[in-house]
């Protein structure tokens, strides 16, 4: 294995190998037509509450919630997909481990998939900002982090792909500052004062976790994967300092796409994303079009744009079948339930929709779902590890 360590992540490069074809049953994905790529976000829930934890239960090829997860993405078959709620490490170790002992190992019988190229992405969370930003009267803690995490780096993400990744051509925005987003917006605590000092504007950073190009290179053509994780709108007050940090995060990809010149990454240079670039945005949002507790019209910066291609929407008869069996606020949503990505407190919050792969309209859409199974499939166990469901698009990139 030759590993190279980027300026903004750790990019590593690995020797294929395969693994023995088991006939697929009928949730198995379907192959792609020539010249087609499969697209995937997935957030997994491979968070753990210490630094070091991942890597520990990794090191080992019993870890059932790792087995459940690298199941599923062998039988999506991607040729590149997000792992959301990964932590990161700055060796990159986690990645390594799960590609070696989950990835590359057959799991029920499917073929063991190998990733050539990944990337793990620093991360915001846990990195302490040095000021008392959740305003509870002591600074330190995962509540005054540039992003909500225990310990730096959980969260984060990681990108495997089948496609050689553009190292030069990296852009990461970890360090850009909230208040450097023209007309940005910031909360304001109930009795109408600002939420953060001067002091912490001046430090505070606009991503919860990271904003990241990654350019690919599919058979001579470049493709833009742009990630990254807004934090939820909730866990605050009346302030709604996460929605509104939500929607900023989001509308930070619309204006990348808009080209905007105030944009600046992590390597000093300026602007967005040339006209008729090739692009696909994945990643967890945390903001539904209709339902849930992001704020109106969040995520419509995205779905709306000019330049993104929503000709086709992810969506499982799996999701359905749970909104209509849980109920709940369920029963009130108005959003269409066959497209919801994530299972959350009926109670409270019901399923959502709020994982997206969104391509560039240079690419046609030849299918997207939701690995989301249902009730009486015999993989309904995959899906009990994580409250989020695999989320693909198939894209004919030429």
């Amino acid at each position: 294995m030759h590993r190279t360590l980027s300026l903004f992540g750790f990019l590593i490069l690995a020797s294929a190998c395969g693994g023995e074809e088991i006939a697929s049953d009928t949730e198995d994905a379907t192959a792609l037509p020539s010249g087609a790529i499969r697209v995937a976000t997935f957030n997994t829930s491979l968070n753990r509450p210490a630094s070091g934890d991942l890597i520990h239960d990794l090191s080992g090829t019993d870890n059932e919630q790792a087995r459940a997860t690298a199941e599923i993405i062998q039988r999506v078959k991607p040729d590149v997909v997000v792992v959301q709620e990964f932590d990161y490490d700055a060796e990159g170790k986690a990645a390594a481990l799960f590609q070696d002992n989950y990835l590359s190992v057959s799991q029920h019988g499917r073929r063991a998939i190998r990733f050539d190229y990944r990337y793990a992405a620093p991360s915001n969370t846990g990195v302490d900002s040095g000021y008392d930003l959740d305003n509870d009267g002591a600074v330190g803690g995962p509540g005054d982090a540039h992003g909500f995490g225990e310990h730096p780096g959980q969260f984060g993400f990681v990108v495997y792909s089948r496609y050689p990744i553009d190292e030069a051509a990296i852009r990461t925005f970890q360090n850009f500052l909230w208040k450097d987003m023209p007309g940005a917006q910031f909360p304001r605590t109930a009795s109408g004062e600002d939420w953060f000092e001067p002091e912490e504007l001046d430090a505070l950073r606009l991503s919860s976790k990271n904003h990241v190009d990654l350019p690919l290179d599919v058979g001579g053509t470049t493709v833009h994967i742009l990630v990254d994780h807004p934090t939820p709108p909730a866990f605050d007050g009346e302030e709604d300092r996460n929605g509104i940090r939500n929607e900023a995060e989001i509308r930070f990809w619309a204006d990348y796409l808009s080209n905007a010149d105030y944009l600046r990454d992590d390597g000093g240079s300026t602007g967005g994303l040339a006209e008729g670039e090739r692009f696909v945005i994945c990643g967890d949002h945390n903001a539904d079009p209709i339902d849930g507790s992001s704020r109106p019209g969040a995520i419509k910066q995205l779905l709306t744009h000019a330049r993104v291609n929503t000709a086709l929407t992810p969506s499982s008869t799996g999701a359905r079948i749970a909104s209509e069996q849980q109920g709940g606020v369920n029963a009130n949503h108005q959003g269409d339930p066959s497209q919801d990505t994530g299972d959350f407190g009926d109670n409270y919050v019901g399923n959502l929709r709020l994982d997206y792969v969104l391509p560039s309209l240079e690419m046609e859409m030849l299918d997207a779902q939701v690995f989301w199974p249902k009730p009486t499939s015999t993989l309904f166990y995959l899906i009990g590890h994580s409250d989020h469901r695999l989320t693909w698009v198939d894209l004919q990139v030429n």
